[in-house]
């Protein structure tokens, strides 16, 4: 279970997390809803542990985090733009990041490349990929280690139909395993479709909760 307890991120003299209260609990898909600049980023970058709250506490079951954790123990996180090596292949990319902990075999990489549609085989390098391609190895990155905390921003861009059909079949995926998923994107329809629920952010402020759709 992730917590945020009148969180509040002041930046410049502005705020941009305004007392934000909300509960995120485990095999559950929650959507944020807000335009460009309404803190749906800065909201994710507070639970990854990369910025921390002026006041207020994140806890991670039952855990303070930058006080008994510095970062979430199990994360995957697409924000903004994925940083990977050019002249590595996608397979050889997320192999270097998997010797970080060490929990990922081989057959497990090649498995996550194919769940996002890309070929495990696949020698061209990572600068000659498409940005469509790009993104699927961003997504596939995040969901390697299956984590307990999953985050997606802006999970669809430079997608096409089959990599949007790829994607809602990770979401199921992840929520069977038990994941908390939590993601934005600028297609509203979509976002229903994919989130069990909706946090709808206005100047960092959680304005409305609403159910989504559930896959």
């Amino acid at each position: 279970m992730v917590e945020l307890r009148h969180v509040t991120k002041i930046l410049k003299g502005k705020k941009v997390l305004d007392d934000i209260c909300c509960t995120f609990t485990e095999g559950q898909a929650y959507g944020l809803m807000g335009i460009n600049g309404s803190g749906k980023t800065m909201l994710m970058r507070a639970i990854c542990g990369l910025i921390t709250p002026t006041s207020g506490e994140i806890v991670i079951n039952g855990k303070a985090l930058g006080k008994e954790l510095s970062f979430p123990e199990s994360l995957g996180a697409l924000i903004e733009n994925p940083a990977f090596i050019d002249f590595y292949t996608g397979f050889e990319n997320l192999q270097l990041i998997a010797k970080i902990k060490k929990i990922v075999s081989a057959s497990q990489i090649n498995d996550t490349l194919q769940k996002v549609g890309l070929e495990p085989g696949d020698k061209r390098k990572y600068k000659k990929y498409s940005l469509g391609m790009k993104q699927r190895l961003g997504i596939a990155a995040a969901i390697m280690e299956l984590p307990d905390i999953v985050i997606f921003d802006e999970p669809l861009n430079a997608l096409d139909e089959e990599g949007v059909k790829c994607f809602r079949n990770i979401i199921a995926e992840l929520k069977e395993h038990g994941s908390i998923i939590i993601l934005a994107c600028h297609d509203r329809d979509e976002l229903l479709f994919l989130s069990d629920h909706i946090y709808k952010i206005d100047q960092g402020r959680i304005s409305t909760q609403e159910n989504g759709g559930i896959i």
